[in-house]
């Protein structure tokens, strides 16, 4: 009785689970059920939310009415807090915070008007007259490519497989020219036809702008006093390691704000200048326009260069050229001095990685995931950091061997 009874417990410590079967521990054992079960548990949470998404409407219009002030208030803070510690700091605190704010309004306010009575009016005829000339660079520019294939060595090629590629140029010409113009009568149709929801979301989105005001004084006089309220509701032991993760992010933002703003108008003065220089036609316009589309990194330069070759190439070749040195000479100084100096490395992100992140943001969320996606995608950078810093601490803690530790 006892051998058949030690045979049989032999036989089931041999025995192995399904969990301890060799395929099963190759792709994970246990962890593999539970990471299954978790995927399961995300679906049913998303199928879930999907069909009772009308609960989250309210929350959804909330979002859409606050994201344009919110987001214009905050650039506003970061661009003025510096200056309002500047000056609590300069008058050792005996200056209300209140009138420090309200004197940095009058201040802006002057400077704004002052630019809308003197470049204004210069940029608002310069634009003018650049939509009513473009349509003839554009067609000078399908001229110049027609005579120079026909003067070049294209035209025994193209006739030889009867291929006439003047007349695909001016088919494709003439149809850009009818899409341009049903696209506009599209448009006006559509306004007046819905004449009542364009005034009504115009009128949203100029009550947005004239709340922007009110919520940077607020961010600007309480902004101080935000982190510690949200620490307040940590427990006490996370409290150091959360108050780390608001000081980078506050770091990541700032740092992104105010150099990205300061790298747009150091390209704006110097493709300005270059422009006059090389004596190009709205040299000024163009120059502005560089320095808006540089918000955006490497995507905005490509779309600011563009009606500069137009112009360029319809003047001469040799105009061209000296567009393509003053804009290799700008971006080398950009990408060499200027961003480096200002902006440093804490926003060290892979040019590959933030092309895909504009790509990204833009397709789901249009030109605001475009504005948005880079500061957007820092945040979430150092919230994984963070996280993984704290995986590697907890394994580290639990991990016998010192050869498998991580470096810390």
């Amino acid at each position: 009785m006892e051998r058949e009874k030690g045979y049989e417990d032999r036989l089931l410590r041999n025995k192995t689970s399904f969990f301890q079967s060799r395929f099963i521990r190759f792709l994970g054992g246990k962890n593999l059920l539970f990471l299954l079960i978790s995927l399961l548990l995300v679906g049913c949470i998303v199928f879930i939310f999907d069909k009772v998404s009308f609960i989250f409407y309210p929350l959804q219009v909330l979002f859409e009415v606050v994201i344009l002030p919110g987001v214009l208030a905050i650039i506003g803070y970061y661009l003025l807090r510096p200056f309002v510690r500047l000056a609590e700091k300069s008058g050792k605190g005996k200056v209300p915070r209140g009138l420090v704010i309200l004197i940095l309004y009058v201040i802006v306010a002057a400077l704004m008007t002052l630019l809308a009575l003197i470049v204004y009016p210069f940029l608002r005829d310069q634009f003018m007259n650049l939509i009513q000339e473009f349509p003839i660079y554009f067609m000078a520019l399908i001229e110049n490519i027609v005579t120079y294939l026909n003067n070049s060595k294209f035209d025994e090629l193209f006739t030889r497989f009867n291929f006439d590629y003047d007349a695909v140029l001016m088919n494709v010409t003439n149809d850009l020219v009818s899409t341009m113009k049903d696209t506009f009568a599209n448009v006006a149709s559509t306004l007046a036809s819905g004449i009542t929801g364009f005034v009504s979301t115009l009128t949203g989105i100029l009550l947005s702008l004239v709340t922007v005001p009110f919520i940077l004084f607020y961010l600007l006089y309480e902004g101080e006093k935000l982190p510690k309220f949200i620490l307040r509701l940590f427990p006490p032991r996370a409290r150091n390691e959360v108050g780390q993760v608001m000081k980078e992010m506050d770091k990541q933002v700032s740092s992104y704000i105010l150099g990205q703003i300061l790298v747009s108008i150091c390209i704006g003065v110097m493709m300005t200048i270059g422009f006059l220089i090389i004596g190009l036609d709205y040299a000024f316009l163009l120059g502005i326009l560089a320095m808006i589309t540089s918000v955006v990194p490497y995507l905005g330069p490509a779309i600011a260069i563009t009606p500069a070759l137009v112009i360029a190439i319809v003047n001469s070749p040799f105009m061209l050229v000296k567009l393509i040195i003053v804009w290799t000479i700008v971006q080398l100084v950009e990408g060499k001095f200027i961003t480096p100096n200002i902006m440093g490395k804490s926003l060290s992100v892979h040019p590959i990685t933030i092309i895909f992140v504009l790509l990204t943001a833009g397709s789901l969320f249009g030109v605001a995931g475009v504005i948005l996606g880079i500061p957007g995608y820092a945040l979430f950078k150092v919230l994984v950091s963070h996280l993984f810093s704290l995986l590697k601490r907890r394994y580290n803690r639990f991990e016998q061997d010192p050869e498998n530790k991580y470096e810390s």
